[in-house]
């Protein structure tokens, strides 16, 4: 057990899925006699609770529920579950499917889950429903972060109203963009544009519309990939989201804002590149579709610093990449792991003085794991490429190849349950 008298103190900065997330799992893996303080500072007013619709795979869903939010997803009836999805030509037919359902039908893994797809606000309000219940954990918004100060016992964070707080260890989980990177841990290592956006909406359907998937569908063109999906359980809504090669428009975040505004102007592009589609459903789907947004993908380089002594960087913030199907499933894994290393350090009685082997533990653990991700990312960026018929011809003769051949790699990862693997330190 823990030789400290008082419990941990832990700021997390950003209190999106990754920040809320990792607050749970401090909770739950944390020793029972030491659970630590927990203060999470978010620089919106409130939790963001827009954006796309986002694929929870059988891994990802095994997290959750560990940490307890299985249930509250289920009980407020959220996403769509997903047996396979489907991958189409827009100009031909279907080329592939990668199966979510397991041999049996129930899912994958032990216990058995199938995938689900649900939007990013539902997925953050279920997470902050169980973290609202966790009497050490306090959430403050509207805090803007301007300094980071670290010292051999403890950090301080200084708010641009010119409150401070202080704590033994500094989480950043502040996405892409992280002050806790960019002013702290490794200020040198600053986001890119991919080239690659996500331009999204969502399209309420009739009861007589009839879409040409089952639950979910990656349709390729010669200009970029389609999601389309089921995100409800009654199946009143599709979600329709084009990845598409998009010049940088050089602005900042405010400038991609003021393009994302423009919902008709980008409706007009994805009928462009998607809009001559012989699968019959694809063009209404993009008509019907409501408030159209534009998401510009960003990434950061394959290595780099994570940790000092007493600040740790956790989800995009330390290792964003374009999406490739997992992507928020490794957050969730993430926050696990980190909070196994932490607990184990804190049962070995805090030796060192700062968490720091707990934080090389982690690294040692989950870098190679992100290292094959990224690349794996690579992938995505390349596939979304716009081509000639030569290339598009290509594409789909090596899409289902690349599924049939990538089936037993993804099967290892949805079976994957980290609590329970070994932290060998």
């Amino acid at each position: 057990m823990t030789t400290n008298e008082k419990p941990l103190k832990i700021i997390i900065l950003g209190g999106g899925i990754a920040g809320l997330t990792t607050a749970l799992a401090l909770t739950k893996f944390a020793p029972q006699d030491a659970v630590p303080e927990i203060q999470i500072f978010e620089i919106r007013p409130v939790p963001a609770t827009i954006g796309g619709a986002v694929n929870l795979t059988p891994n990802a869903l095994r997290m959750l529920d560990h940490l307890g939010v299985f249930d509250v997803i289920r009980a407020r009836d959220y996403g769509k579950d997903i047996d396979e999805l489907e991958v189409f030509d827009i100009h031909s037919t279907k080329l592939a499917a990668s199966d979510f359902a397991g041999p049996e039908g129930r899912g994958i893994g032990n216990p058995p889950f199938k995938a689900l797809r649900i939007t990013r606000g539902d997925s953050l309000k279920a997470v902050l429903e169980v973290v609202q219940r966790q009497a050490n954990v306090t959430l403050t918004c509207g805090k803007r972060t301007v300094e980071i100060r670290e010292a051999e016992d403890d950090v301080t964070i200084r708010f641009e109203d010119g409150e401070t707080c202080t704590a033994d260890i500094l989480m950043g989980c502040d996405g892409i963009h992280s002050v806790t990177r960019l002013k702290h841990v490794d200020p040198e290592r600053k986001e890119t544009y991919t080239g690659v956006c996500n331009a999204f909406g969502f399209a309420k359907i009739p009861k007589d519309f009839q879409v040409h998937f089952k639950c979910t569908a990656l349709n390729f063109s010669q200009r970029g990939i389609m999601l389309t999906s089921y995100h409800d359980s009654k199946m009143e809504s599709v979600y329709v989201g084009a990845l598409m090669v998009v010049p940088d428009i050089g602005t900042g975040r405010d400038g991609w804002k003021q393009v994302g505004a423009d919902a008709e102007k980008t409706r007009a592009d994805i009928l462009r590149r998607f809009g001559d589609a012989r699968i019959p459903s694809i063009r209404p789907l993009i008509e019907m579709a409501e408030n159209f947004y534009m998401w510009p993908v960003y990434t950061l380089s394959k290595d780099g610093r994570w940790s000092t002594n007493r600040c740790m960087l956790l989800g995009d913030a330390a290792h964003a990449m374009p999406p490739q199907g997992e992507s928020t499933g490794i957050v969730f894994e993430d926050t696990v792991i980190f909070s196994r290393c932490l607990t184990r350090w804190m049962e070995k009685g805090m030796p060192g003085g700062t968490p720091k082997e707990a934080f090389d533990a982690y690294e040692k653990l989950r870098k190679p794991r992100i290292a094959a991700a990224f690349d794996e990312s690579r992938a995505v960026i390349s596939s979304v490429s716009e081509s000639g018929w030569l290339g598009h011809t290509l594409k789909t003769w090596i899409v289902p190849w690349y599924l049939w051949y990538t089936r037993r790699n993804r099967e290892k990862h949805f079976n994957e349950d980290v609590t329970r693997v070994e932290l060998n330190y």
